[in-house]
């Protein structure tokens, strides 16, 4: 399988931001197309969601810890990935400027900022019209960082407790209309009060309107194999990216959770192929950034061997339709 090189990377991560301050920028009643199918160029892309290393970032820059600016490097030359994830719970500041100075370092690493997880702590479906609001705003200050990232998606958090249907469905029409102003797709993840049900996430974009929400499957987030497992078959299919999350790993990469590779099947046998953003943090940063590099050894191995699986298939079919 190809692997793009630093200037291939670095050349579609311009790209892409030119697209999101040109054309993307168009508002929705303009030409603007949500992102709700996969991205080609993202094909066999693999990446992190910042928040894996919490512990870790710090703009103190102290005890082994790195500022968020400096993420990118580190991603792109200790653990050669190119796709970032973005949480704003490690964002010391939303302010444009910052962003800006976040974008340069994403360019200038070969890398490329695909989506940003909104996990401010509030509640959008809220019965308080003030805190609706709040939340609005705070959505829309992300949203616009988000759109000097030059990224594809912004996730809003999912509340613990299940939302009122009419109340969720007008306040993510409002959030897909601010974001599609500025070229962005909002994204729905299987998180909070989605976890417990299979098709939950799915539900709720049919509701919106499929064509106007995108869907990112979370592997760790279900509360059973039963329920993640018929999840992942149900949401692979729609998906634009996954978060392909590990919990404790053991010395050579066991892991008692849920079976990775099988999360892993389902989603190319959906004929889901990136990106994949690893989630996996531990206490310590050394064993941290092994702990991705397990996971991105294992999914490159697997995609190879699916990768020839499905040309053998291909090559099938085509001698069937000449005989």
């Amino acid at each position: 399988m190809h692997l793009p090189s630093r200037r291939e990377i670095l050349f579609t991560a311009t790209a892409g931001l030119a697209g999101n301050l040109g054309v993307r920028l168009l508002g929705a009643g303009d030409g603007f197309e949500p992102q709700v199918a996969q991205v080609p160029e993202l094909a066999g892309q693999l990446g992190m969601v910042t928040a894996s290393f919490s512990p870790h970032i710090s703009e103190r820059n102290t005890g082994g810890r790195i500022r968020l600016v400096d993420f990118p490097r580190m991603l792109r030359e200790e653990l050669d990935l190119t796709v970032i994830d973005f949480n704003t719970m490690n964002f010391p500041s939303l302010a444009p400027a910052y962003a800006e100075e976040l974008r340069a370092r994403v360019e200038e690493s070969g890398c490329v900022a695909t989506n940003l997880k909104m996990n401010q702590k509030v509640d959008m479906a809220s019965k308080d019209p003030s805190e609706r609001a709040e939340a609005m705003r705070q959505y829309r200050q992300s949203i616009d960082a988000a759109k000097i990232l030059g990224c594809r998606w912004v996730r809003p958090l999912p509340r613990s407790e299940r939302p009122d249907s009419g109340r969720m469905k007008s306040a993510l029409d409002e959030l897909i209309d601010y974001a599609g102003e500025r070229g962005i797709t909002v994204l729905l993840e299987n998180f909070g009060w989605a976890m417990e049900e299979a098709d939950a996430i799915l539900r709720l974009a049919d509701v919106v309107g499929p064509e106007r929400i995108a869907l990112g499957p979370d592997t760790g987030n279900w509360i059973s194999d039963e329920v993640r497992f018929r999840g992942l078959e149900l949401t692979f299919p729609r998906a634009v990216t996954c978060d392909f999350k590990a919990k404790v790993l053991g010395p050579h990469g066991e892991h008692d959770a849920y079976n990775l590779r099988r999360c892993f099947e389902i989603g190319w046998e959906a004929g889901f192929r990136g990106p994949w953003c690893f989630e996996y943090g531990h206490a310590d940063f050394g064993k941290a950034k092994e702990g991705v590099a397990f996971l991105r050894d294992s999914l490159r191995e697997w995609m190879k061997r699916g990768q020839y699986n499905v040309s053998n298939q291909e090559r099938v079919l085509v001698h069937q339709r000449q005989a």
